[in-house]
Parts: C-alpha cells; structure tokens; sequence
C-alpha cells in the first residue's frame, strides 16, 4: 500500500525588517552625511539584564556573514546569527525630549529589562 501526500503549500516568511519613515530619512541622512560609503550593521548580541541586546555598527561593506536588506531604497546588513530573533522586526527612529535613536519593533520579543536596553525571545 502506498499513500500520496500532497505538499503543503509554503506561508511566505514576513521581510526579515523593514524601516519605518522615521527611520529610513535618520538612516538616508546618516549615509549622505558623516557615514558616506558605510553601511549600518545590525546584530544581536548576549548582555544586559533580559539576555540580549540590539548591536549597531558601521561596516565598509557586507560581510560573508551579513544578510543584506533593502527596504525604501536603503540598505541595511543584518549579522545571519541575528536573523531568527529579527524576523518581521521594524527598525524606527525616536525622537524623544531628552533622546534620540533608533528603536526596534519586535514581534518575537517576549519582554524587556526595565531600562529597556535589553530583551529576551
């Protein structure tokens, strides 16, 4: 006896992340001014009181290691060991009375510290 299974079809994976408005002009800005050339790299690395935390750097270009992002024709590289806790992640810009950066919108954080530099999944 044999049986025959129909493959299910596949759900499309949210964009690994996108750019809010906000964030996208900050980030055009960056690119054009001081930053010229560079890239902003996004990693998530262990520390802070929750276990992880958001990491920006700038790199001259992408590595072996990067995802390259594009969204509202920026380029953003995201570090591949981040890219499961990113997924469907929104990067915006905050600009509050006594601060100002850039700010993740998560949907696979499952809480943050209370001074909000770190978050666990």
């Amino acid at each position: 006896m044999s049986t025959t299974t129909t493959p299910r079809p596949t759900r499309a994976l949210p964009p690994l992340m996108s750019l809010s408005d906000a964030a996208a002009e900050r980030l055009r800005a960056l690119y054009e001014g001081g930053q010229q050339g560079k890239l902003l790299r996004i990693a998530v690395n262990t520390k802070g009181c929750s276990g992880m935390a958001y990491d920006l750097k700038w790199a001259d270009a992408p590595g072996p290691g990067d995802e390259v992002v594009t969204d509202k024709g920026l380029t953003v590289l995201v570090d591949r060991k981040a890219t499961l806790f990113l997924i469907g992640t929104t990067m915006d810009y905050e600009v509050k009375p006594m601060s100002a950066g850039f700010v993740f919108v998560n949907p696979n954080e499952k809480g943050r510290c209370g001074c909000g530099e770190s978050f666990h999944v």
